[in-house]
């Protein structure tokens, strides 16, 4: 897939961008890196910055990262699994990002967040005033859910605060009082239809109003395997 080029579609003044990249874009199935990818995503949010813009990437992809970091031929089954899994490539992932950010001359920071951070508020200001510092030093925060601790993105059980990085990237954008937030998908927008079923769907370019046959739409959750 092609990473966003939206660098033009900025107006000059500074503004605060959230990145949101999942999964899908960072890994193939078999569990191998998209290097190319992940180096062109480095670029494009190095450039955004180097214009000025204050920039947050929000990135799943732990889980399947680790995943091929073991080596497994599959993503764990058993949640302890799944979240030491989390531990290992969330290491790596990292570790890609401060390599391939670096070659572009910029610096990220590491932010893990459970449920319970972005809903107390206390934790919350103490979240935002975090942030705020890291972007005030030149840093490119770097923003998953902790999965070795929360169960909420990795398991389907109850009383979910976060759900998916999709909704965390919302959160993190209201939290840092963002400008603009972007989604990056395998997916060109919503369709009438899932087009992955049929192909003859229709692609709506703008929707002004979310309304109940908009999410019906929008359906399930397609993306790709969160963490």
């Amino acid at each position: 897939m092609q990473i966003w080029q939206g660098e033009q579609n900025l107006e000059r003044e500074k503004q605060r961008v959230v990145v949101k990249v999942g999964t899908s874009t960072l890994t193939r199935e078999n569990g191998s890196l998209k290097l190319h990818t992940i180096d062109q995503l480095a670029r494009v949010l190095c450039d955004l910055k180097g214009m000025g813009h204050e920039v947050i990437l929000v990135s799943s992809g732990a889980i399947g990262i680790g995943t091929g970091k073991l080596g497994m031929s599959k993503r764990p089954a058993e949640l302890r699994f799944k979240q030491a899994v989390a531990a290992v490539g969330q290491c790596e992932m990292m570790h890609l990002y401060d390599k391939f950010f670096g070659e572009y001359g910029q610096t990220v920071g590491q932010i893990l967040l459970t449920g319970e951070d972005v809903d107390h508020r206390e934790r919350a200001a103490h979240l935002a005033a975090t942030f705020e510092a890291l972007l005030e030093i030149g840093c490119i925060p770097v923003v998953n859910e902790n999965d070795s601790v929360s169960s909420a993105e990795i398991e389907t059980g109850k009383a979910k605060v976060l759900g998916d990085n999709d909704t965390l990237s919302a959160i993190v954008a209201k939290l840092c009082r963002a400008d603009l937030l972007v989604l990056l998908s395998d997916i060109d927008g919503l369709y009438e239809e899932d087009p992955h079923k049929n192909p003859d769907a229709k692609l709506l370019h703008t929707v002004h109003t979310v309304t109940e046959e908009v999410l019906r739409m929008a359906g399930g959750r397609n993306g790709g395997p969160v963490g």
